[in-house]
Order: C-alpha cells, then structure tokens, then sequence
C-alpha cells in the first residue's frame, strides 16, 4: 500500500510542476494574431516525460488553471474569455495533441520513431482544432475569412518553430527522462 501511495503523491507531484512549466513557457511570448510562445514545447516535454496518461492530465490541469482566472495563458492571461476567444481553440488543441501522443505511446511502446510520428500527428490535430476554431470565431465576431488566410496567421508562420520545439523536447526529453519517476501500465 506504501508504494501506491507513494506513486499518487509523485503522480500529483509531476503534473502539478508540469502544469507550472507550461504556465511558465507561455509567458516567454511574442505578441502575433496567435503569440508566439513555449507552450508547444511545454506540452511536447510534459507528455514525452510523465507519459500519456499523467502529461494528459497535466495539461488539463493548465487549462483550468487558466479557465478559473489564474494567469497561465500568453501574456499573464487567464480566464473563460481567453479560452472561448478567437485563439483558444489552440490552447484546447494541446489536449488533442497531448491524447495523439498518448496513443502513439500506446502503439509504438515508447519507441522514438513513434514518439516523434505521434508528435508531428499530435500538432496537426491541435492546428486543425485550433484553425477551425479561429474561424468559426472569426466570422462570428468579424466576418468571413477564407481557410488559406486563416492559415496564414494562425498555423503557417508557426510550423517551422514549433518542429524546432518539437526537436528541443525530444532532445531534453531523452536526456532527462531516466531522472522522471516513471509509472508502468500507463
């Protein structure tokens, strides 16, 4: 009974400092239409180190942390406005990539061709989450706005940068990943 104990308190442990991570990493921004931010990263990493199941409800931990008010989100934001606006469809994306990884877990037994393939499927879905989001809000608040220009504020000028944080997490991940209590039957 000891070491289940012990686990739920590491489980609780390293999604709450996870969640901070991704707090943190999406105050390092640079202001666009979608901000430029570390928060890809943080969700890459926290999913690749703590696993699907714990990196999974780590970032649903981040989101309503953010959804009660705290300032979590880009630019010490936080609130239902920020998560129900044009750009929070990016930000409940994270879930969908964060479920995309934990499958990809799943199937490819933690092998690193399928963590970086779960990746790169994780963060399309959370672009088509996020762009079908965006527009959809955009032509309720604004008016109609065709998919290309859509993509072109929202997805284009991020592909090359988030692949770089997509690199960056896999590159610390492998190097931190033996000090990460990690549970087995995930």
């Amino acid at each position: 009974m000891k070491n289940k104990q012990k686990s739920k308190v590491y489980d609780m442990a390293y999604i709450a400092l996870f969640a901070v991570l991704m707090a943190i990493c999406s105050w390092i921004a640079i202001p666009m239409t979608v901000p430029f931010t570390l928060q890809t990263f943080a969700v890459f990493l926290t999913v690749y180190l703590l696993g699907g199941k714990r990196g999974t409800i780590a970032v649903l931990v981040y989101i309503f942390l953010g959804g009660i008010g705290l300032p979590v989100f880009s630019g010490f934001t936080g609130g239902v406005g920020i998560l129900f606006g044009n750009t929070g469809g990016y930000i409940f994306g994270f879930v969908g990539l964060a479920i995309v990884m934990w499958a990809g877990e799943k199937i490819g037994k933690e092998r690193l061709w399928m963590r970086i393939l779960s990746m790169v499927l994780g963060l399309l879905v959370c672009y088509a989450i996020g762009t079908v989001w965006f527009q959809i809000l955009y032509l309720r608040t604004t008016g109609a706005i065709g998919i290309f220009s859509v993509l072109g504020l929202c997805v284009f000028p991020f592909v090359l940068p988030d692949l770089l944080k997509m690199a960056l997490a896999v590159f610390i991940g492998e190097r931190v990943k033996k000090f990460v209590h990690k549970r087995t039957g995930q």
